[in-house]
């Protein structure tokens, strides 16, 4: 009976210590992104970092409190094993917040670990954003951009409102795609005169083209695809083969770059990308023209921004909104992730978030269309 006393006791001592030496009441803030740098086949973490990079220059010219915000960076390689080590490793530099992990299988593990039960750290903006890792998902994981829900449901309605009756779905065999599968399979039967079907399918060539074929042939007038973003490239590609010309959409995670790349010109003509952030290139919001002017200053070689550009500057910006806002003198995750639900709705500059209700702070979803030129247009 009295080890485990003694064993509760230290752990107590240990968690208090833990939140005492994480509290940042002097020097830099740090903020961190531990995130695939390499072995993926986008480049989706090095954009991020080079959006939240432009974003804290431009808060760091007056501070928090007189304090600079930093960001340091970590590369799991896209390997969930990795991403729990290189969570470890950031925990040693004291972050408050981490931004945008990518990854369902990196953000499975840190939740299935109970990696944040353990860590006075917040997550904002984790991707993917599939329903099994939102819900229940956990109380220091802030979602900004809508999730794969808001995005599937948006395709289902939109592909119903230009006249498609018959919308078929290829979604990949892994948790994104079969809870994916399972918002498309709910709100198909919500839509009125829209008759839906899917096929499943493994990552590999053989798998994807039977999966087309099979998809070819229930004549479909539109074909969603849920996956992570190179399955669903090569699914535009696999499709495309198989002599599928009608409308295909895919989720925001899909960069056009990497479509062209895999189903050439052509095959990427047409497809309906969902968007959960406005135009990075467009002018009309204030919010845009911060976002480039800050990117300018900061990367004047990139002309043209993509949506994982003003992903980045976004995760920071509601990280230092937050921070902002504060009325703590001790800088923690905890703090941090207070300041959130306390803020209530705000506006960026013509993008609203609001984490008062729940830990997702926006629900806009767009689609924007690939042109002939390979552009996307919103």
């Amino acid at each position: 009976m009295f080890k485990p006393i003694v064993q509760w006791t230290l752990g107590g001592l240990l968690s208090v210590c833990t939140l005492v030496a994480n509290a940042q009441t002097g020097g830099d803030i740090v903020i961190g992104q531990v995130a695939p740098f390499t072995n993926i086949p986008v480049t989706e973490a090095l954009e991020i970092n080079q959006g939240a990079t432009s974003y804290l220059a431009q808060l760091n010219k007056t501070g928090v409190q007189g304090r600079k915000v930093v960001l340091f960076k970590m590369d799991d390689e896209y390997n969930a094993d990795k991403f729990v080590e290189r969570f470890a490793s950031a925990m040693e530099k004291r972050p408050v917040a981490l931004i945008s992990p990518i990854g369902s299988t990196a953000i499975k593990r840190m939740l299935d670990d109970k990696l944040l039960d353990n860590a006075d750290v917040v997550v904002v903006n984790a991707i993917p954003g599939a329903e099994s890792l939102r819900n229940p998902g956990h109380r220091k994981l802030f979602h900004i951009r809508a999730g794969d829900k808001q995005q599937i449901e948006k395709i289902v309605n939109h592909a119903r409102t230009i006249g498609i009756s018959k919308l078929s779905m290829l979604y990949q065999d892994f948790a994104m795609g079969i809870s994916g599968e399972a918002v498309a399979q709910t709100e198909s039967t919500r839509v009125a005169g829209l008759a839906f079907k899917s096929v499943k399918s493994a990552i590999d060539e053989k798998s994807l083209t039977q999966a087309a074929a099979e998809l070819a042939a229930q004549s479909p007038q539109g074909i969603l695809i849920v996956g992570a973003p190179r399955f669903s490239v090569d699914g535009v590609a696999a499709l495309r083969k198989a002599g599928v010309t009608q409308s295909i959409f895919v989720l925001s995670y899909v960069q056009p770059g990497l479509l062209i790349k895999v189903a050439g010109l052509a095959g990427a003509r047409g497809v309906g990308i969902a968007q959960t952030y406005p135009n990075p290139n467009g002018r009309v919001l204030p919010l845009l023209r911060e976002f480039q002017s800050a990117m300018k200053v900061s990367f004047p070689d990139i002309k043209e921004y993509t949506p994982f550009h003003l992903e980045g500057y976004m995760s920071a910006k509601v990280v230092g909104e937050a921070l902002l806002r504060s009325r703590d003198k001790d800088i923690t995750g905890a703090t941090l992730a207070r300041s959130l639900k306390a803020m209530g709705e705000v506006d960026l500059g013509g993008f609203r978030v609001d984490f008062s209700k729940g830990n997702t702070g926006s629900s806009f979803v767009d689609i924007g269309v690939m042109n002939v030129d390979g552009r996307l247009i919103y």
